[in-house]
């Protein structure tokens, strides 16, 4: 390993580091032994990729955060990378209605894939009078996907009477929310969930088991493939909202 006491990379006189500094785009890493998990056998690095981050966030806000229980109702605002395993862990949760909230179909015909009951197009549609309608006057759970203030604003007003709302997407700092006075009468929770309340040590050995009996969809995940030359157009097609997850393939040709 190397170490540097010169930032690699600056916007103007500002270094530029990744978030909680671990330097993704960096050729040398340094982590501390409890920050490894050694990946079974007959389980490929991109899966394990994928875990590593969004299946453990998504997963983690539905067993750790939110503790949905069976029979309950969840709306899902963004079917994104990270929506889809909120929404696939909320199936597993033995979530009774699961409610799917985007603005592209073509995320909210793979939500369904994955498990969604009903699908909301946002751009269509009030989603906050649709997932009241469909749920009876509010969801149980709801889970904010995407990280905007809006869209946090319209997953807590999609919860019900004593629902949780729970911020999964990582709202701009300096952000502020809006919430109605009356959260008093209606004993709602809105909550935020980092890395989905993660227990490391035991999520991830349990993500991974679901993964080999079939029960969690990874490779589903999964919309385009790339060799490390095309970074640039993977983060062209991230921008554009097309894919739900790439695959950078170091060596790829």
């Amino acid at each position: 390993a190397r170490t540097s006491a010169r930032p690699a990379l600056k916007r103007g006189d500002t270094p530029v580091s990744a978030m909680t500094n671990t330097g993704g785009f960096a050729q040398y890493s340094l982590t501390p032994a409890t920050g490894l998990m050694k990946v079974p056998d007959g389980i490929g690095l991109d899966v394990a990729a994928l875990v590593g981050c969004s299946v453990m966030t998504g997963y983690g806000a539905v067993v750790n955060t939110a503790k949905v229980e069976p029979g309950s109702t969840v709306a899902v605002v963004g079917a994104g990378g990270v929506g889809l395993n909120i929404i696939q862990s909320a199936r597993l949760a033995g979530a009774s209605r699961i409610i799917a909230v985007d603005m592209v179909e073509a995320k909210l015909a793979v939500a369904k894939q994955f498990g969604a009951t009903d699908v909301v197009n946002a751009g269509d549609t009030d989603p906050v009078k649709a997932v009241q309608e469909l749920t009876g006057g509010g969801a149980d759970y709801t889970f904010e996907a995407i990280g905007l203030k809006v869209t946090a604003e319209q997953a807590y007003a999609m919860a019900g009477r004593g629902g949780t709302a729970v911020i999964v997407g990582m709202i701009p700092p300096g952000e502020q929310l809006s919430i109605p006075g009356a959260i008093w009468s209606q004993e709602k929770k809105l909550t935020g969930s980092f890395y989905g309340s993660a227990r490391f040590n035991t999520d991830m050995p349990r993500i991974f088991s679901l993964y080999q009996q079939g029960k969690l969809n990874i490779e589903g995940l999964v919309t385009k493939r790339f060799p490390l030359e095309g970074i640039n157009e993977a983060f062209d097609l991230l921008r554009s909202s097309a894919v739900s997850r790439s695959i950078l393939e170091i060596g790829a040709e």
